[in-house]
């Protein structure tokens, strides 16, 4: 029988880029599902260094709601070292981590303390339909899925997202992680905590478009692949042993003209050999890049970099 989580306080932590016109809703929409739940709750949102109205508005709510918190960072960091900052701060029984822009439906936070209160410690919301996006991103959503799960040790839910409910022994663990390049999905994974999956129909944004640019999403798959697989590594030392074999095979295919006494059969070959010399330069290369951006990787970690800075931080006092 599962040992049972007690959960009285409840840290709910939302990261906000360019959100100004979909704060006020989501905000209200938040409380309505709050409004009834037998918890104290703290409302953090962490403002990642909006460019519009998003810190206005975040402002108003924060002089009107004394369980609301701003915690706003000097630039923007990216959405896993917002999330980051919001856990650091977290200090509850349970912490919620979702969107602010609609998707993720705040309604489901009752059915996930509900699921942690069973012996559950981390409550994992994963998409049960495709969300209203391109075909392009469906398309490298599910490469990106299929891949990691394949050249990865650590299996992540496809269409699990950042979507999530994790116990207080969780967020302990997770605070002591203090790498540059994060990829919580991974190391929340990673952890092996008892956990389940809550699947949900993703809501509609509420204004606005998606801030993951081609770029984030890049980022963030290389976070995901070079943290968690050296597969990349595997590939070009077999990359090199195979190399090494079709030159031995080269080799005695070559040997065989000479003891058979028909040398006069090699005839220069200009272009295979223009094309071997290309092949292997290009393959040289590639695997010089897969290890070099593991060195990069390296570099950027040793040199020991916060993973965001806070520029502001609103709070009511009494209320930590």
């Amino acid at each position: 029988m599962s040992e049972l989580n007690r959960i009285q306080t409840v840290d709910i932590v939302i990261p906000i880029y360019n959100e100004g016109d979909a704060i006020a809703v989501f905000h209200s929409n938040l409380r309505a599902a709050l409004a009834d739940l037998p918890y104290q709750f703290r409302i953090t949102y962490v403002n990642d260094g909006s460019i519009d109205n998003s810190q206005a508005v975040l402002e108003q709510l924060y002089t009107a709601k004394p369980d609301t918190r701003i915690l706003e960072l000097s630039r923007n960091f990216g959405h896993q070292a917002a999330i980051s900052a919001g856990l650091d701060l977290a200090d509850s029984d349970a912490v919620v981590t979702l969107d602010g822009d609609g998707e993720h439906p705040p309604a489901l936070i009752a059915e996930m303390l509900r699921l942690a209160e069973a012996g559950n410690d981390i409550v994992i919301g994963q998409r049960e339909e495709p969300q209203k996006a391109t075909w392009f991103k469906h398309v490298t959503s599910n490469a990106f899925y299929w891949m990691i799960n394949r050249i990865g040790d650590t299996k992540i839910n496809p269409g699990a997202a950042d979507f999530r409910l994790i116990t207080r022994p969780v967020l302990i663990s997770l605070k002591q992680f203090h790498e540059y390049h994060r990829f919580l999905r991974g190391l929340i994974a990673w952890m092996g905590y008892r956990s389940v999956v809550l699947p949900y129909t993703p809501a509609g944004r509420i204004a606005g478009q998606s801030k993951y640019s081609l770029k984030k999403m890049l980022n963030l798959a290389m976070d995901a692949i070079f943290s968690f697989s050296l597969v990349p590594l595997y590939f070009a030392i077999s990359l090199g042993g195979l190399f090494i074999l079709l030159a031995i095979i080269e080799a005695i295919y070559v040997l065989s003209f000479w003891v058979t006494g028909q040398q006069s059969g090699l005839a220069p070959g200009w272009s295979s050999l223009m094309f071997v010399l290309l092949f292997a330069g290009g393959m040289i290369m590639i695997s010089l890049g897969i290890i070099g951006v593991y060195l990069g990787y390296i570099f950027q970690e040793v040199k020991g970099r916060p993973t965001y800075l806070v520029r502001r931080f609103f709070d009511h006092p009494g209320k930590n």
